[in-house]
């Protein structure tokens, strides 16, 4: 995907759901979301137990969230992707957004064959830290 597509969808972006978010500061997943929530995206933490990360409601899947996401990120292993792009097409987000190393094809194929955005392998601290410098 082209950068200026990148930087498009994370202009137009409003909320995040963060797929696998740990509460644990010391954790990737947690440094990036508290980054973006201060860049001024809404940070909406998934994961199975949990009840607030960075100040906001952790809910235990996608389907769970009572308001539109714009961009899931994930941070799960790849052999989850799939579940996850399954739920993310089903709760009609615009894109599927996979971390560095959280590549599955399968799950890439599930969402562009339903039309979502995918970005993949790529981390979105450091495309967003490029691109709005």
């Amino acid at each position: 995907m082209e950068f200026a597509e990148v930087k498009e969808i994370l202009e137009k972006a409003k909320t995040i759901a963060v797929v696998g978010l740990s509460p644990s500061p010391d954790r990737e997943s947690h440094r990036v979301a508290a980054y973006l929530q201060k860049a001024g995206y809404r940070i909406v933490p998934v994961r199975p137990d949990g009840n607030r990360i960075l100040g906001e409601t952790v809910y235990s899947s996608l389907k769970d969230i009572p308001f539109h996401i714009d961009i899931v990120d994930v941070f799960r292993k790849p052999e989850a992707v799939p579940a996850i792009a399954r739920e993310a097409v089903e709760i009609r987000t615009g894109v599927l957004w996979l971390q560095e190393g959280v590549g599955n094809p399968e799950g890439e194929r599930i969402a562009c064959e339903a039309g979502l955005k995918v970005i993949a392998n790529r981390c979105i601290y450091k495309e967003h830290r490029r691109l709005f410098k």
